[in-house]
């Protein structure tokens, strides 16, 4: 295995990690006005978030930078082209965060209220936006010879991505359910086992919907290895299904997560070698070869990646295990 492969396996694994985590974050957010009543429920819903959405969009911030550094040509093409989309992203997860930290300043109404529907809006757009962008690199966008995107924005919008944003979406919606399942208590947790339930529902047929379509809006079908892992996403979602049907929601909550990493990982495997396709012509796409940075600068990135990875991976999985317990009202902080 050479290196520019080696670094597109890392990205797919970030993005898979970042997918996994970010996604019950941008769950518990969509859900907050809905399983939230009256302020102390959504302060509950919010503080079970509170010690992870930071460390967690860690994971974003490192494929984006091994994507600027490994693949360049990949990073402009990218970010030129979905440059509306990522804009909004970014402004989403921007006031998203801003909010965690202000609605808890001041108890007037108003002022918490709109910090919460900020969380609301800088959870649910992303979650809806990354499916669009991911199916439009497995699709396909109008790259020209030159790796430049010369589409608009309006490309980006079809029915096939749009079925790929509704399940990114539902999916996250669900981990979020299932999040606060495992981390709270009372009427936050009856509603939420409710909302896991609804989430389910449109999880399931989103997701194979969008199976069904890949097979004649992309050429991922033709690839045995990424089509299987893409049914075998589906079997992983059908069976959290069965688990929320079953009110086993720690199982739920694994094969959910193993269904957003399986998705991920069909839809980057349906990619390579390409790391966008070109409509236009084919050979026109961007590989890991055409886009990759200098053979010196992917070894000095792997042995940087090799020394500081671990110990980054090591404080997440430290935090997650002195945040374990559940949240109750005596544990809120934001």
């Amino acid at each position: 295995m050479d290196l520019n492969v080696l670094w597109f396996l890392l990205i797919t694994v970030l993005f898979a990690g970042f997918f996994f985590l970010e996604g019950f974050d941008y769950g518990v957010g969509t859900l907050l006005p809905f399983v939230g009543k009256n302020d102390v429920e959504r302060r509950v819903a919010v503080n079970t978030i509170g010690p992870f959405w930071d460390g967690n969009e860690v994971w974003l911030l490192t494929a984006g930078g091994a994507i600027f550094a490994a693949f360049p040509h990949w990073y402009a093409t990218l970010f030129s082209g979905f440059y509306l989309a990522l804009f909004l992203i970014l402004v989403a997860l921007i006031m998203r965060g801003v909010a965690f930290e202000f609605r808890s300043k001041t108890d007037q109404p108003g002022w918490r209220r709109f910090w919460d529907w900020m969380i609301f809006l800088g959870s649910a757009l992303p979650a809806l936006l990354w499916g669009v962008a991911l199916t439009n690199l497995v699709r396909g966008v109008p790259v020209n010879a030159a790796m430049q995107y010369v589409g608009g924005f309006w490309d980006l919008l079809s029915p096939y991505t749009l079925v790929g944003g509704l399940t990114t979406l539902s999916l996250f919606t669900l981990h979020g359910a299932l999040f606060l399942s495992l981390k709270t208590e009372g009427h936050v947790l009856e509603r939420a086992r409710r909302a896991a339930s609804l989430a389910a529902a449109a999880a399931v047929p989103s997701l194979l919907l969008l199976v069904v379509l890949s097979y004649g809006q992309t050429d991922l079908p033709a690839k045995p290895g990424p089509a299987f892992v893409f049914w075998a996403a589906a079997a992983a979602l059908l069976l959290a299904a069965w688990f929320v049907r079953g009110r086993r929601y720690a199982q739920a909550f694994a094969a959910n997560g193993l269904a957003i990493v399986l998705a991920t990982a069909a839809l980057f495997a349906g990619l390579f070698p390409r790391v966008m396709v070109s409509s236009l012509n084919p050979e026109w796409s961007l590989t890991v070869y055409n886009a990759s940075s200098s053979p010196y600068t992917l070894k000095v990135m792997t042995i940087v990646a090799l020394t500081l990875v671990p110990v980054v991976l090591a404080y997440q999985a430290w935090t997650y295990w002195v945040f374990r317990r559940r949240v109750t009202v005596r544990d809120l902080e934001y």
